[in-house]
Formats: structure tokens, C-alpha cells, sequence
């Protein structure tokens, strides 16, 4: 249920419709907007029949919330949130400008992260990604270097400025992770996790939340409940790519996400191309694709030696592949009605 205030509400008149709401047991949220302030109800909406709502000084109207998901819904906020990862309009997810996170599936070593990361830096990226700890289809695979990477990560945000987003696979690790990340990635494989995603709700860190393999939007939605109900607002859903049949690229995009996101949801939702192709001759198609549909900003793996990766280098651009995607996403972004960041002048 919402409660929807008239124009000029007071803060004592405010403070009265919470008051009287949560003495039902129910927890109340507040999105204020320019003109309107809505207060919304989460808990057994029975017991609001015991409140004549209406009668309150300040409210206009009540309305209720179908959906299964309450925090998650369009309906629960004034306007589209905006998540902040760091310092700048480049570390905004939301914002008019185009969020762009770039970097190394896996952290390898300094050197090829500090290289990495000061190239994306000069091509526009706002943000840094790097993978401290693998989830792999295969246990003999590269599972990331863990807490040394972790120190790298921040290591190298000290020298270029760059928010840090890393993934966080399992409870254990998420106090660690946030001393470190700005932003905490929770991957497609642990969508479901809810026990991952209630612990994340609960730090004070951005989430970055990926859509799990075979996951519905509703799915992926009412995960992102999973994390705001433990008091954490500040969710980036990411559409990655879903399972089909096909077998000619990674996954399948699911383009029509994007609008239908948009339309359910206030939070920011990105894009993640290359896991989506899997092949890097696909990321910038599939980037320009999502960008031209309404997506908030991108999630690109860098490598400065693709061949050479440790993991996900066919899907991997260049520091110089990347550069080229940037200057080509531009006329996409501003006929999105977005703006990219400037490529940095400075060398490394």
C-alpha cells in the first residue's frame, strides 16, 4: 500500500501518518519528490483498514501495491533512483550521464590491473571492475587471487580514482569485500543466493545485482526485495544475458528487459555485453544495442592481453578495442538522450 501526500505536506503532518502506520507493525518508507511526498507501507496491509487513512491531514489518496515485490516497484518511489559509487557524475548509476564500468574478469597481478585500469581511465570508464574471487563452471579453473586482489583493487583506485567494483560469492566474505569495494557484485550464479543477498542488504555498499541464467524479471526483481527489505536502497540491476537455445553467442541479450525494467522498477539498470555475446566482436553491437534501449550504463571486460587472460578472454576488448567502443557509443548515448565522460587527457 501507498500513501500519497498532498502538495506541501508538513513534517509534523508527515511524522503523523508514519506515527500512526507503524503502530499497526508495519515499517513505513518515505520517497519525497518536487511536488509530492510518498509514504510507502510494508507488512500486513489488513491492519491498515484500521486507520482511517484518508481523514489524515496531509494525504490525498491511497492506493495499492499488486505486485509482489513493494520497495522494488515503480510505484513505491516519486522519481528513478540514482545509486552513488563513489565521488563524480561518472560513479552515478541513473544519472544523465552513462555509467561505465570496465576491467579484468579476474584480477591476475598489479601490473596488468594497474595497466588496465589506467587505459579504461583514459577511455572514459567512471568505474573499475576486477574479480577477486572466481565462481567457475570448472573447479580446476583460475578462482581468483581473494584478498590479494582485493588489496590491488584498492591499490590502484588510490592512483586513478576510479570506484572499485568487485563480486562477493558467499556471506563469509561480505565484511571483507566492503572494506575494500565500493560497489558489491552479486553474479548471475547467486541471484538466488537469499542468504547472500540479505547479508549484502544489510552493509552500506551499492549492490550491483546480476540476472541469473534462467532468471525471470520477476525473479530478478523480487531478488532485488531481498536486499532493499534488510534497509539497503541502493540496488543496479544488470541484465547479462538468459540461456536459450541458441548456441551461437554465450547467452541471449534479452534487449526487451531494458523498457520493461524501466517500467517496473526506479532502480538503474545496466548492461553487461560481454558475458552476454561471449565473443568480442559482439560487445560493441550489443553495447550500442543496450544503451539505444534505455539502459543506464555498461559493465565491460578489459584485458591488456586478451590471448593471455586467465579467464573470459575471447569476450575480452583490448585497452585499444575499448577506446574504439567508447568514441563509437557516443552519437548512441546522445541520441538516448545521455552523455559519456570525457577520455581523460593525463597519461598514466
Amino acid at each position: 500500500m501507498i500513501i500519497v501526500t498532498r502538495p506541501g505536506i508538513t513534517e509534523a503532518e508527515l511524522d503523523h501518518i508514519r506515527e500512526r502506520v507503524e503502530a499497526l507493525g508495519m515499517r513505513t518508507h518515505v520517497s519525497r519528490g518536487e511536488q509530492r511526498t510518498i509514504v510507502g507501507c510494508i507488512g500486513d496491509e489488513e491492519r491498515l483498514q484500521e486507520v482511517a487513512l484518508l481523514r489524515m491531514p496531509g494525504v490525498e489518496r491511497v492506493m495499492p501495491v499488486t505486485k509482489p515485490y513493494k520497495l522494488v516497484s515503480r510505484e513505491f518511489s516519486v522519481e528513478r533512483s540514482v545509486v552513488r559509487a563513489g565521488d563524480g557524475p561518472s560513479a552515478l548509476f541513473g544519472g544523465r550521464e552513462l555509467a561505465v564500468i570496465a576491467g579484468p574478469c579476474s584480477v591476475e597481478g598489479a601490473e596488468m590491473l594497474r595497466e588496465t585500469a589506467w587505459a579504461v581511465r583514459r577511455a572514459g570508464a567512471g568505474l573499475l571492475r576486477g574479480g577477486a574471487f572466481k565462481p567457475r563452471t570448472s573447479p580446476y579453473a583460475f578462482q581468483g587471487l581473494g584478498l590479494e586482489a582485493l588489496r590491488l583493487l584498492a591499490e590502484v583506485r588510490a592512483e586513478t580514482g576510479l570506484p572499485v567494483v568487485t563480486e562477493v560469492m558467499d556471506t563469509r566474505q561480505v565484511e571483507l569485500v566492503a572494506e575494500y569495494a565500493d560497489v558489491l557484485q552479486v553474479g548471475a550464479r547467486n541471484m538466488q543466493n537469499f542468504p547472500l543477498l540479505s547479508e549484502v542488504g544489510r552493509v552500506q555498499r551499492p549492490v550491483l545485482l546480476k540476472r541469473g541464467l534462467s532468471a525471470t524479471i520477476k525473479e530478478l526483481l523480487m531478488a532485488a526485495e531481498y536486499i532493499m527489505v534488510q534497509g539497503n536502497r541502493d540496488v543496479i540491476l544488470c541484465e547479462r544475458g538468459i540461456r536459450t537455445y541458441e548456441t551461437a553467442t554465450r547467452n541471449t541479450l534479452d534487449v526487451a528487459a531494458i523498457p520493461v525494467l524501466k517500467a517496473e522498477t526506479h532502480l538503474p539498470v545496466i548492461v553487461d555485453p560481454s558475458h552476454a555475446g561471449g565473443r568480442s566482436e559482439l560487445v560493441a553491437p550489443l553495447a550500442f544495442a543496450a544503451v539505444a534501449a534505455g539502459a543506464d550504463g555498461l559493465i565491460v571486460e578489459v584485458h591488456p592481453d586478451p590471448e593471455r587472460a586467465l579467464s573470459d578472454g575471447d569476450q575480452s576488448l583490448s585497452p585499444d578495442g575499448f577506446a574504439e567502443l567508447m568514441r563509437r557509443l557516443a552519437p548512441f548515448a546522445e541520441a538516448a538522450g545521455r552523455t559519456l565522460r570525457a577520455p581523460a587527457l593525463e597519461a598514466a
